[in-house]
């Protein structure tokens, strides 16, 4: 639920007092170091960089106009995500079937206009293979056999 409009935007007093003395001294880029990430985010804030503190460090935050109205723990993630362990082990599947000495997987083929794979080609000095003849299948005896009938 959100807060109540005539209420306003909730925040902290001594953050548009730090607001002020970074704008006045000129130094824009440095971080403001806040323990707040409760409070909103207000126009006052756009262009000053805070450090978000999120349990551990402090998470540089440059706040930008499409930020304003957000609260600053938003932006200040408190926890790491690695992966779950079901996406590990479908990864790690994945990564030991393809080494790099074996022969790519079965549905990596070729395109039609693609030169056929480097085990499927000739010697310079051979003549091309005929369409619709396998050299490997085929066999003396089976020549034979077609000639006498």
């Amino acid at each position: 639920m959100s807060r109540s409009v005539w209420k306003g935007p909730f925040y902290e007093e001594y953050l548009l007092k730090k607001a002020e003395d970074v704008r006045n001294s000129g130094k824009i880029n440095a971080v403001i170091k806040i323990w707040t990430r409760r409070s909103t985010i207000l126009p006052e804030f756009v262009g000053l960089t805070f450090g978000v503190y999120n349990g551990k460090k402090f998470i540089p935050v440059s706040v930008n106009e499409s930020m304003v109205g957000h609260k600053f723990g938003e932006f200040s993630p408190t926890r790491i995500f690695n992966s779950h362990s079901a996406e590990r082990k479908t990864d790690t599947k994945f990564t030991a079937t393809t080494s790099p000495g074996s022969p790519p997987p079965s549905s990596a083929r070729t395109s039609p206009g693609s030169p056929p794979p480097s085990s499927a080609r000739t010697s310079p000095g051979s003549p091309p293979p005929t369409a619709g003849t396998d050299k490997t299948k085929a066999s003396p005896t089976s020549t034979k056999e077609k000639e006498k009938k």
